[in-house]
């Protein structure tokens, strides 16, 4: 039977959502809670690695620097940190190679519409590479200008 974790001098349940909890709470749940304590904290790192819950957590590692748990911790911030940028490079990689397809140009005209090399190109295909956000928004607009405009805007500019 696992015994919940109590605050002191603050106004949050131990059962409320680790996001809810004040930094005392997170400092709480650092120093001295449990393995359960630090799953709800795990997966509240999980789903947002760079937001407040995580920001708290090493914070309160820098503080108390709970021998063990300190390193826990740590490891799991920066590996859901990988995971997470990993993921945002594969969406990166994957919508570049859907806005090649789209504009209907051959990667190596594509690529020479953008200003760089068909190499390069392939780098940011292939999540290699993550492309500048000036870059992304240049693919963007050469993806569209090399299909014309939206169904609905081009009816719009004829009639």
């Amino acid at each position: 039977m696992t015994t919940a974790l109590k605050f002191r001098n603050i106004a949050a349940s131990p059962n409320d959502p680790v996001e809810t909890w004040p930094f005392e709470g997170i400092l709480a749940a650092v120093e001295r809670g449990t393995l359960p304590d630090w799953r709800r904290l795990a997966a509240a790192i999980r789903a947002d690695p760079w937001g407040p819950v995580a920001q708290q957590v090493l914070e309160a590692v820098r503080l108390c620097h709970p021998y063990g748990t300190a390193e826990l911790l740590e490891g799991v911030v920066s590996r859901a940190r990988k995971v997470a940028a990993d993921c945002e490079r594969a969406d990166v990689a994957a919508e570049v190679r859907d806005l090649v397809g789209r504009s209907g140009l051959s990667k190596q005209d594509f690529a020479e519409r953008i200003g760089t090399s068909r190499s390069r190109l392939s780098t940011y295909m292939s999540g290699k590479v993550t492309p500048s956000a000036a870059l992304m928004v240049r693919m963007r607009r050469v993806a569209q200008l090399a299909v014309g405009p939206p169904a609905d805007e081009a009816s719009a500019a004829g009639g």
